[in-house]
């Protein structure tokens, strides 16, 4: 009894430490959104993220050593796994959301975020092998919905006559990436979380060299340009990402995924506390989206495995 109780205690400890870890890392997100919008005024996509792994890449590797002595030799032996993961999710993920947010509202953008615990679950149930009940297919129709209100401006019928703008098209792409990403996080020998997000980090500034050198580096021009770099650089890049590396070693993707929707949150509040714009059709439509991402929120089941 008194190790079953242990284990019970130490399974606890663990989640807690995954639920508290999703909850920085979105909030340190959020502000991604708010300040990315002011940096891109000043800098384009490339260039931004070029800059924000160029700088962070010292200091996590710095992080990594100290935090966790990783084996260095097993982790690069993983490059080509860790590649991939760099191009989809760390590059990929924030060159569509820094171009997003040339034409986008943050807002806007948060709430078509908050449809990727939707499709990380789908993502789960066709490549993990998960199963998802009544409710979380509901939740997750529910959720698209909102989506297409959202993209449509409230006229669902009317979306095939008039296209949504160009910015929120490609951040449906973003969450693409970033379903593609955290479910390939779940694959593979798993590796020390800040050692794996250094290297990603390294990989993407070395990768995107050959695209700044043809196009240019662009600067911030103005001192709010030059502080929301340096927030983009440590919270988002160091913060955010080596507390999701570290929370998906705890909680399953699809109930990670759900932490996502804080984002939104965080985003909707600062928006608010802001004065910015907030229109009838995004309030429906995130609403409906939210709603639908609770309601999925059931645990997928395992596969059955046949009697023995």
């Amino acid at each position: 009894m008194t190790e079953t109780i242990a284990a019970a205690t130490r399974t606890g400890a663990r989640r807690a430490i995954g639920y508290l870890a999703l909850v920085g890392a979105t909030l340190a997100w959020a502000g991604n959104y708010l300040l990315g919008v002011i940096a891109v005024a000043e800098m384009d996509p490339v260039s931004l993220t070029w800059l924000r792994w160029a700088l962070a890449a010292v200091p996590l590797f710095v992080i990594a050593q100290v935090v966790e002595r990783p084996d260095w030799g097993v982790v690069l032996r993983q490059w080509p796994r860790l590649a991939l993961l760099a191009a989809i999710g760390v590059a990929g993920y924030n060159l569509l959301l820094y171009a997003a947010l040339e034409t986008e509202t943050p807002f806007q953008l948060s709430l078509i975020n908050a449809f990727n615990p939707a499709l990380i679950a789908i993502a789960a149930v066709v490549f993990l092998g998960a199963r998802l009940g009544w409710r979380g297919v509901a939740g997750i129709l529910l959720a698209f919905a909102g989506v297409l209100w959202i993209l449509s401006g409230g006229r669902p019928l009317a979306i095939l006559e008039h296209p949504p703008r160009v910015g929120s098209l490609i951040m449906v792409g973003a969450i693409v990436a970033w379903t593609v990403y955290t479910i390939l996080g779940r694959t593979g020998p798993r590796l020390p979380p800040i050692s794996a997000v250094a290297v990603q980090g390294l990989l993407v500034a070395v990768g995107l060299t050959p695209f700044v050198l043809a196009q240019g580096l662009s600067l911030p021009q103005t001192a709010a340009g030059g502080w929301s770099l340096a927030y983009i650089a440590v919270f988002p890049s160091i913060v955010s990402y080596v507390l999701w590396n570290v929370a998906l070693q705890h909680v399953p993707p699809a109930q990670a995924g759900v932490s996502l929707n804080l984002i939104t949150v965080f985003t909707a509040v600062a928006t608010v506390l802001l004065g910015m714009a907030v229109t009838p059709p995004q309030v429906v439509g995130g609403a409906l989206v939210l709603a639908g991402v609770v309601l999925a929120q059931e645990r997928p089941r395992p596969p059955r495995r046949a009697a023995t």
